[in-house]
């Protein structure tokens, strides 16, 4: 592919007057817009994904490579066919692509490759960094592709080529290697399959059966939740209460835009589902979905996961790793317990929501990153900003859209609705054929308080389905504080008479002090006389001690 030749672009590139056709070596030519190529290449990978995209393209470029060597072939009275074989480089440049430079090699460098070539000003790696920013990988696949399949066709045989080094990917140069399929070693594997259009089929392949998969598990959750009774809305969301309902609302407006949302609420109330309901409903739905609990992970630790590192930058990074942000670009990352983030590191994460790009450690160059941000707390933030505990400029940067999760407690009428919809869940992952809860359970369920709100609840839920002997769970299938819960003083549904109240309540209190009754009395203000009798009035156990 190296060498410069005695070809003008004067004498290959031909205009009709009356405009409409240009010929380049006696074929038909079309000029089209690098920016254009570039937004197609965006789209491409944002619909396909970064392997299928460079694969079409290095596929498209082989295409162009063989019908250029094929129409060049007749095009121009060569003296020596070689010269025509060896003309590539040239016609890449004439063309516009890329300007082609020789590799001149030294001795001591090993054998020399079936083609080598150093590439400047590559149309593609400049799209690339302009739409989509620095790469961990060659992006010049179409530039690779036409190399291999113009020599593939003046040598009569598969030449397939590869890039070692790249400007997409922060390099001062593109450098392109190409050999014939047999010389490859098997570690470019890989590289390979990008010329084969069995690697676009591979792809759907995979894509066909994880849908096929996803509706197998879907049909399966809606055949247990119609089993169970329960019923939800199209995002698996479920709520009775009108405060949750606000909530889920205001999620799905805010999903159509891209403003960073911060999302509080105590431990357990379902905020990373609140998360995930934005990502679902917004744009980015087909791209990364990545989470991260901030207080999971060390000070020390959280930088390189957050931004990536470089390989040496500390004892471990034996190669290069992209971070989280790089691993949502296109989708949204949702870092949860964000008021765990030390102060040295809200100043960094300020400085990637400010500047959209991330730096990773032991690196200079900052990379472009195209994400959405939703963060959440179990903390008053505001509160931590008073105390000085948390930097005022990133809690009004994160804070742009708040949706603040009520506690459980406060939304009673979602309790029963999602323990059917937990149960049937865990009778389904467990393998139970558990298919409700008793009156008595449902009624426990509604007294307790539920501090660790829905994620107790899973908890609790999960438990009762585990030991339940029956087809449903029964009061003493659910754990011991849930048991032992007294009956709420507010009514909720139909209200109960006030002989019932008076017998759960004693009977939950007496429950709490372990059948203590003397303790139970003198907390219920009456004589152990008058708490026997009424133990024996209501059939207890205790009432026969």
């Amino acid at each position: 592919m190296g060498g410069r030749f005695e070809l003008d672009l004067s004498e290959l590139l031909s205009f009709e007057p009356g405009g409409g056709l240009i010929h380049f070596g006696g074929q038909r030519v079309l000029l089209m817009d690098p920016v254009a190529l570039g937004l197609l290449r965006k789209e491409l990978i944002k619909l396909m994904g970064m392997t299928a995209a460079r694969g079409t393209f290095t596929r498209l470029g082989y295409a162009h490579g063989w019908r250029t060597a094929e129409a060049m072939k007749g095009a121009v009275p060569w003296k020596d066919e070689s010269l025509w074989r060896r003309a590539g480089g040239r016609l890449h440049t004439l063309q516009g692509q890329v300007r082609v430079e020789p590799v001149q090699r030294r001795a001591d460098e090993g054998p020399e490759p079936f083609a080598e070539a150093q590439w400047h000003d590559s149309y593609e790696a400049e799209q690339h960094l302009l739409h989509l920013g620095q790469s961990d990988q060659p992006v010049c696949w179409s530039l690779t592709g036409f190399a291999s399949g113009y020599m593939s066709y003046v040598n009569g045989k598969p030449i397939y080529g590869t890039e070692l080094r790249c400007v997409g990917k922060g390099d001062a140069a593109c450098h392109y290697v190409g050999r014939p399929a047999e010389e490859w070693s098997t570690e470019c594997t890989e590289v390979l399959r990008l010329y084969e259009t069995q690697c676009m089929e591979g792809m759907l392949a995979q894509v066909t059966e994880a849908l096929r998969q996803a509706e197998r598990k879907l049909r399966a959750k809606r055949q247990s939740l119609a089993r169970a009774g329960v019923t939800e809305d199209p995002a698996g969301m479920v709520a009775r209460s009108e405060a949750m309902q606000r909530i889920i609302n205001l999620a799905r407006r805010v999903a159509k835009v891209d403003s960073t949302v911060l999302v509080t609420g105590e431990s357990g109330v379902g905020k990373e589902r609140i998360a995930r309901l934005i990502h679902d409903e917004s744009g980015r739905a087909h791209q990364a979905f990545v989470a991260v609990n901030c207080a999971a992970v060390t000070e020390s630790l959280l930088e390189s996961e957050l931004f990536g590192h470089a390989r040496g930058a500390f004892t471990g990074a034996t190669h290069d790793r992209a971070g989280l942000f790089e691993a949502a670009h296109g989708g949204t990352l949702f870092l949860d317990e964000v008021g765990e983030v030390p102060p040295s590191m809200q100043a960094k994460l300020l400085r990637v929501l400010q500047e959209r790009e991330v730096r990773r450690v032991g690196e200079n160059a900052s990379r472009k990153v195209d994400v959405r941000l939703v963060a959440a707390t179990n903390r008053d933030l505001a509160e931590e900003v008073r105390q000085g505990r948390f930097r005022q400029d990133l809690y009004y940067r994160l804070r742009v859209i708040e949706l603040k999760i009520p506690p459980l407690r406060e939304r009673r009428d979602d309790v029963l609705p999602l323990a059917r919809l937990l149960l049937a869940e865990a009778a389904e992952r467990l393998g139970r054929r558990v298919s409700g809860l008793s009156p008595d359970a449902a009624d426990q369920l509604l007294r307790y308080a539920w501090p660790g709100n829905v994620r107790e609840l899973s908890n609790a839920v999960e438990r009762a389905v585990a030991l339940c002997e029956g087809t449903r769970v029964e009061r003493e299938d659910l754990p011991e504080e849930v048991r032992a819960a007294p009956p709420s003083l507010v009514p909720t549904g139909n209200p109960q008479r006030l002989e019932d109240m008076e017998k759960h309540y004693i009977l939950a209190v007496l429950a709490q002090n372990g059948g203590n009754r003397a303790r139970t009395a003198e907390q219920l203000d009456i004589g152990v006389a008058t708490l026997y009798r009424k133990l024996k009035q209501y059939g207890h156990p205790e009432a026969a001690h």
